[in-house]
């Protein structure tokens, strides 16, 4: 695919629901944004250039950040405005396709798992929670609650060695100690989510932050429990001390598509 018009798309929906006028949507190569049925599914789709958008120029394209960010922005713009009018599948970025005709076939070889993808997701936002470990505190913490399970010893001498002990044990475990604290987090959340993931932690020289990340989860969160999950993130953060929670989104639902495909 080199030359004329391919056709990229954003997202699934459910042609139950209806879709909107789209008119005033315009994709990632500013061009207007459209649908493709197939029975009760709905592709939305925008035709792009192949020179820009084909397989090998769109490689190129993906390694220049700017180009990228942009294209993302103009990507999830599509998919947002579709999330806030019903329940909606988003597709990864550059997934191109051939023709409308490949869309259609798409849509019927996997509309189980699009059926499945949409009642997942219909009435839930997806939050992601971050968290972030104080080396400093976290150690303090651990070695304060594990003198404390030690008992008191006989003597000021005593009580200051078992101080010590158990902060060099904490020193020399913290990062067993954030993994197990970002495990347990995890747990609690997903306790009040419809499903919950852990991502990989992000890479430093992709974020530009230097915080010690020790955890990175999404979770999709019914839309009438969202202040639940809200007050769940504020008490674990109070109760772990040395972890800083941080919630973000809400999201198009990227992380529970559960819908894979290749383009064609």
């Amino acid at each position: 695919m080199t030359g004329g018009l391919g056709v990229w798309l954003y997202a699934v929906t459910s042609s139950r629901d209806g879709v909107a006028e789209l008119s005033e949507l315009t994709g990632v190569a500013g061009e207007p944004v459209r649908t493709v049925v197939s029975d009760d599914l709905t592709a939305v789709v925008g035709s792009v250039p192949l020179a820009v958008f084909g397989e090998q120029p769109l490689h190129k394209h993906l390694e220049d950040l700017d180009w990228l960010e942009a294209t993302a922005r103009a990507h999830d713009a599509v998919v947002s405005a579709l999330v806030r009018r019903g329940s909606t599948v988003p597709l990864r970025l550059a997934t191109v396709f051939r023709d409308d005709n490949r869309v259609r076939e798409l849509l019927d070889e996997r509309r189980a798992d699009f059926d499945t993808a949409l009642a997942l997701v219909s009435g839930r936002t997806e939050w992601g929670v971050k968290a972030y470990g104080d080396r400093a505190a976290l150690t303090t913490a651990v070695a304060e609650a594990r003198a404390a399970n030690q008992g008191s010893a006989t003597g000021a001498g005593a009580a200051y060695l078992a101080r010590r002990r158990a902060q060099l044990s904490a020193q020399e475990t913290v990062e067993r100690d954030a993994a197990e604290r970002a495990e347990e987090i995890h747990t609690r959340l997903v306790r009040h989510a419809a499903a919950g993931r852990r991502q990989a932690l992000t890479d430093p020289a992709v974020s530009g932050r230097r915080d010690w990340m020790v955890l990175n989860g999404t979770y999709l969160v019914d839309d009438d429990r969202t202040d639940d999950f809200t007050a769940a993130i504020t008490a674990l953060g109070a109760e772990f001390r040395g972890v800083r929670l941080e919630l973000t989104g809400p999201w198009p639902p990227y992380s529970f598509a559960g819908v894979e495909q290749e383009p064609g």
